[in-house]
């Protein structure tokens, strides 16, 4: 276990952004991490969890406490089941799988972040999340002071969510079990039109499946969601909002509210989403409200290849970040009554 004191945690984001902290443990196996946690729990000190780094706003004074970076590794594929220790980089592990010829997280290669984040956000993207595979998690329960299994099944998985991030600060990942699925090399059913299209097929059909997680980087890599350190449009946190959902009320207040500013033909984007609710997309609400690709003068902007995306431009602080992210939030919500939320986890900020 390695101890840093006055840490910069600035180069451990893909945002480039945040102050120091007090200190900074790097734990490379799981004991040091429960070691780790243990110890600030015992002494009250402030504990911020640390993975990949991609699902981080912190704040430019830093953290007054102990930045736990977890550094484990491991991997375990047994036929159709895998097992990853937290820190293994997670497009890695999706490379694995692909070339083991298995499918169920092929459409998630180019995601940015460590496999312990991907239950506590309910990683997803062109039709695919981690719930559908993922059937127990070891994680460190705080609360009990002891290591505990979850179920896929108890974790609560709903749209970018789950009993982890719920319970914000409760549990911390050790490692993550899923069972993918052995269908002959082919990829699982294409549930994303934009993918279907890409690749030439209907929705539902199936591919080889290293096709699927070719497609899918490219299409990553159009919008900047791939990390390239030369490229700023990778200086994010992928999409900064998520879709907003909203009840059968709101939804049709909205569309009242998208007829009168757009005109009575434009139908928003619209997907079901449960009984009474319908997920709309906080991209096109964006955009429509006249934040296009590239928005903005100073040093954080919105992507130049996708407008779901806030980047450092190489020189921004987290108060510029902030800044635009709540000039975007609030005309959203001027211009369709809808508030956006933001998908990044704020560390002593606030959006």
């Amino acid at each position: 276990m390695q101890l840093t004191h006055d840490a910069p945690l600035a180069p451990l984001t893909t945002f480039r952004l945040g102050g120091p902290a007090r200190r900074l443990v790097t734990a490379t196996t799981d004991a040091e991490v429960v070691e780790a946690v243990r110890e600030a729990d015992a002494t009250g000190t402030p504990l911020l969890v640390i993975g990949g780094g991609s699902n981080l706003v912190i704040a430019d004074e830093g953290f007054d406490g102990t930045a736990l970076r977890i550094a484990t590794r491991g991997v375990a594929l047994d036929g159709t089941q895998l097992e990853l220790a937290a820190g293994e980089p997670w497009h890695d592990a999706v490379d694995r799988t692909v070339e083991a010829g298995l499918a169920g997280i092929e459409c998630l290669a180019g995601i940015p972040g460590s496999a312990g984040a991907t239950p506590i956000q309910n990683v997803g993207a062109y039709g695919q999340e981690v719930a559908t595979t993922i059937t127990e998690v070891i994680a460190y329960d705080r609360t009990a002071g002891e290591t505990v299994r979850l179920a896929g099944g108890d974790c609560r998985f709903t749209y970018r969510n789950s009993v982890f991030k719920a319970e914000s600060g409760r549990y911390v990942v050790l490692r993550v079990r899923y069972r993918l699925q052995d269908a002959d090399g082919l990829s699982a059913p294409v549930r994303y039109a934009e993918v279907a299209r890409a690749l030439g097929v209907a929705v539902g059909d199936r591919v080889p499946v290293a096709t699927a997680r070719d497609t899918v980087l490219k299409l990553r890599t159009g919008k900047g969601m791939v990390l390239d350190p030369e490229d700023h449009d990778t200086w994010s946190a992928g999409s900064f909002f998520t879709n907003p959902v909203l009840d059968d009320a709101a939804f049709t207040a909205f569309l009242d509210r998208v007829r009168d500013r757009l005109g009575p033909d434009v139908q928003p984007p619209a997907y079901p989403a449960g009984e009474g609710s319908t997920k709309t997309s906080a991209a096109w609400l964006i955009d429509k409200a006249g934040f296009t690709k590239g928005y903005g003068e100073g040093p954080a902007r919105i992507s130049t290849k996708h407008t779901l995306a806030l980047t450092n431009r190489g020189h921004a602080t987290t108060a510029d970040l902030l800044s635009l992210a709540r000039e975007v939030r609030d005309g959203v919500h001027a211009a369709f009554g809808v508030t956006l939320v933001n998908e990044p986890v704020m560390v002593g900020t606030r959006l």
